[in-house]
């Protein structure tokens, strides 16, 4: 059977991701194209990474004239799981497209998962719930014989004969992930992706060698994996990426699992793996402080290549860390950034404000933590509730009729807390100005910008912290 895969992250409807120019292929859709090319179906790819929007949709549905249009989220992509609304409306826009051209549609995605409903309102006929490719395979062999009734498909939500919205009993997620048959990489027209990748210096691409977390923060959602978490072997990530670097010639990886290296002695088999092969590629991962301070975690990392690693710090008030179940101390952020800076390797934190129950001391308390360790980069948003946390059903009945951002650099705050959405935005301006001003003297491009060309309205616009800090406190 014909098969055209898409998913529904379109780069240019996310501003400042587009303006970044640093764009990941969809892993989570290959991963899916290739199980079904495995079993037979003939597939396709309409990425739409760089499209201009989902009316491209026409021509490879006119060339392909597929019998099934498959909506398959990438998620590794953390930005999917936010359920940006202008990615939600271009994937109601592909499936009335694909419907209309006489194709069945099927869609899998957190944002489905959580609003299936909304989604066969605009023409899907049947959404997987969680982790989607042997649901899919399923479906995509009933639809192949030419059968409609979908009951006996685990972890399905679809319309009866009735036009009753009929739900599945869960599919358990996977656990031998190597039995899956390597992402499709073929599909993937790597050109523009390499050319943005480029102006950055070097190529960039991802992977990923697990799925799931365990742990239980409550604002985090997990509608594909669940609290599950399954690995790869490290062989098996080890050949991929050798695959990578021969095929493509990726100079850098990003790995976009939740969390990297969480089994015991993984970090540790796939730095030997890395070193038997010969391979020097840097990259960068997401991870725990508590993690990281494991045995010699960090020393087997920096022997595998990290180069970086982002973690959720969060909070450096011990008391908002409590209060979202995040299950690790200040003192441990502290010293995995330490530790990390020894064995020469980037630290970023990402900082979350606007939790509930957060006043003044708790933001002073982070922002104190963040100048007294001076991690080599941030990423700093503020609460997002998403279904399906307990975050969620805290505040839901705050959120009126906006419950989701339209773009990543939205930040506004949805529901009612100690403090004005405004606020947060001029804290969002305050503690990026200042942590930029901080890098810059202690790298010494601060002295050289003041005395070079800059002119004096960018200088005061620099260094107009104690006004930003007054509208702060003024807002709040």
């Amino acid at each position: 059977m014909k098969v055209l895969f898409s998913h529904s992250y379109f780069l240019r409807f996310d501003p400042k991701q587009w303006k970044q120019q640093m764009p990941y292929p969809p892993l989570g859709t290959i991963y899916a194209a290739a199980l079904l090319r495995a079993n037979g179906h003939d597939v396709a790819l309409h990425d739409v990474m760089f499209a201009e929007g989902a009316s491209d949709l026409a021509k490879p549905l006119a060339a392909e004239r597929p019998a099934l249009f498959v909506v398959y989220d990438d998620g590794f992509n953390y930005l999917t799981k936010m359920c940006l609304t202008n990615m939600r409306e271009a994937a109601f826009e592909m499936c009335r497209m694909a419907k209309e051209s006489g194709a069945k549609v099927v869609v899998c995605s957190s944002d489905s998962t959580d609003h299936y409903e909304k989604y066969l309102d605009h023409g899907a006929d049947a959404v997987i719930l969680g982790e989607g490719e042997m649901g899919l395979l399923e479906f995509a062999t009933q639809v192949a014989a030419g059968e409609s009734d979908f009951h006996k498909i685990l972890g399905l939500a679809y319309r009866d004969i009735d036009g009753k919205t009929a739900l599945t009993p869960k599919r358990a997620v996977m656990r031998d992930l190597d039995a899956l048959p390597p992402p499709a990489w073929d599909l993937i027209d790597i050109r523009p992706y390499k050319a943005a990748w480029k102006k950055h210096g070097r190529f960039s691409i991802n992977m990923a060698t697990t799925r799931g977390c365990p742990y239980k923060c409550n604002w985090c959602a997990k509608p594909i994996y669940g609290n599950r978490y399954n690995s790869h072997s490290p062989a098996a990530k080890a050949d991929e990426l050798e695959y990578l670097v021969k095929t493509f010639g990726a100079e850098h990886i990003w790995f976009g699992d939740d969390i990297f290296g969480l089994k015991p002695g993984w970090v540790q088999e796939f730095a030997d793996e890395v070193e038997k092969r010969g391979l020097k590629v840097k990259f960068k991962i997401q991870s725990r402080a508590d993690l990281l301070l494991d045995g010699d975690t960090i020393s087997a990392l920096a022997r595998a290549g990290c180069e970086e690693v982002w973690m959720g710090a969060e909070s450096g008030s011990q008391k908002v860390l409590d209060a979202m179940d995040k299950g690790i101390t200040v003192a441990q952020i502290v010293e995995a950034r330490a530790l990390l800076k020894q064995h020469g390797i980037r630290a970023a934190f990402f900082l979350q404000f606007g939790y509930l129950g957060e006043t003044w001391p708790d933001i002073q308390s982070t922002i104190d933590m963040l100048f007294s360790t001076m991690p080599d980069d941030i990423g700093v948003s503020v609460s997002y509730p998403l279904p399906g946390t307990g975050f969620y059903e805290k505040v839901k009945s705050e959120l009126g009729t906006k419950s989701n951002w339209t773009d990543s650099d939205e930040l506004a705050l949805m529901f009612k807390n100690t403090y004005s959405p405004e606020f947060y935005k001029r804290l969002h301006r305050y503690v990026h100005k200042r942590f930029r001003l901080a890098q810059a003297r202690r790298s010494g491009s601060l002295k050289r910008f003041w005395f070079g060309p800059a002119t004096m309205v960018a200088k005061r616009r620099l260094l107009g912290l104690g006004e930003l800090r007054g509208e702060l406190l003024g807002v709040g």
